[in-house]
């Protein structure tokens, strides 16, 4: 086995259907222990690099490493799967389904008995050992399903929106026993849009849009960088002294009262201001009683990289429309 520092490397990996490019020269590399949100709007190209890793289909360009060897047949071993299209087979008893499927991914009947009978036990639900898979709810298959595919401990999990069909109860459940996986050496790749859950659990992550990665690396950083230098400060004085205090070095972008000659504010520093000049000027001023900055949601930076994204693309195919008017015109 060739040393690397991540578990899952993803190198120049492109995949086409037809006239459709599904990926397009994507890179990520997923470090070991870690949980890593794929991020993307619907058609942007994550199912088809997960399909990749689990080697249902294969790329046209580019290659996959696992743990520093390029993928093959024996890291399948390695690998659990929770696919976002669930697939029991309706008509099986429910311990029967998940004996086939343990064993499938090579363990040895008693053993997988005895450790899925204590996870049915801790996931409440022991009673439906003997009923048909058919008489399941939605949450209770998906239980089924996740137990399924941590059950052989692989060393590396990939789960496409697991959260689909809980109520938050067994979501909160669910999220427990990923960061659990985590802290117990597993390195996990979460495919979702629920971004609340992103922001809760994942170290990384990746966005992939219009079949490129177009945003990766750690979160808190991400955060950090999307971070605009917008404040918020609460503080005891004259509206107007504080605003004057440092004028031209900051945009006001909202200001409520929120006691009797207190009032919190929320402001941008521009240019090249740094916070200790703006404390430096507003303090002679007023009292300062709190201030942190505004740290953006993961929703609010998709939703910011993904229309820029847009932006971009429409600008791209105006100028490239003009450019071949133009050249008509002086063909004719």
């Amino acid at each position: 086995m060739s040393e690397s520092n991540f578990v899952l490397e993803a190198k120049g990996v492109v995949k086409r259907y037809a006239a459709h490019t599904a990926l397009k020269n994507v890179n990520i590399q997923v470090p070991g222990q870690c949980i890593f949100g794929l991020l993307g709007p619907n058609g942007a190209g994550k199912t088809s690099l997960i399909r990749i890793i689990n080697q249902i289909t294969g790329p046209d360009q580019g290659s996959i490493y696992i743990n520093g060897d390029r993928l093959n047949q024996d890291h399948i071993k390695d690998i659990g799967y929770l696919p976002e299209e669930r697939g029991l087979y309706k008509k099986m008893k429910v311990g029967d389904q998940a004996l086939y499927l343990a064993q499938l991914k090579g363990m040895k009947k008693s053993a997988a008995k005895k450790e899925l009978l204590r996870w049915f036990e801790k996931f409440d639900i022991t009673n439906w050992w003997d009923k048909k898979v058919e008489e399941l709810s939605k949450g209770m298959a998906q239980k089924v399903q996740f137990i399924t595919t941590i059950l052989h401990k692989p060393k590396l999990l990939i789960f496409d929106e697991p959260f689909t069909g809980f109520d938050p109860i067994n979501t909160k459940l669910i999220k427990e026993e990923i960061l659990k996986l985590r802290d117990e050496g597993a390195t996990v790749i979460l495919s979702t849009h629920n971004m609340e859950s992103v922001e809760e659990i994942c170290d990384q992550i990746a966005l992939i849009n219009n079949a490129e990665n177009v945003l990766s690396g750690e979160m808190k950083k991400i955060k950090h960088d999307f971070s605009n230098k917008e404040y918020s400060i609460v503080f005891k004085g004259n509206v107007v002294s504080f605003a004057n205090s440092f004028w031209g070095g900051f945009e006001l972008m909202s200001r409520e009262q929120i006691a009797e000659n207190t009032f919190e504010a929320k402001i941008r520093l521009l240019g090249d201001v740094k916070l200790n000049d703006f404390l430096t000027g507003i303090i002679p001023n007023c009292e300062v009683q709190s201030l942190h900055p505004i740290v953006p949601s993961m929703n609010d930076i998709f939703i910011q990289v993904v229309q820029n994204a847009k932006e971009q693309d429409l600008t791209n195919e105006s100028t490239t429309s003009v450019g071949e008017s133009t050249k008509g015109g002086h063909n004719e």
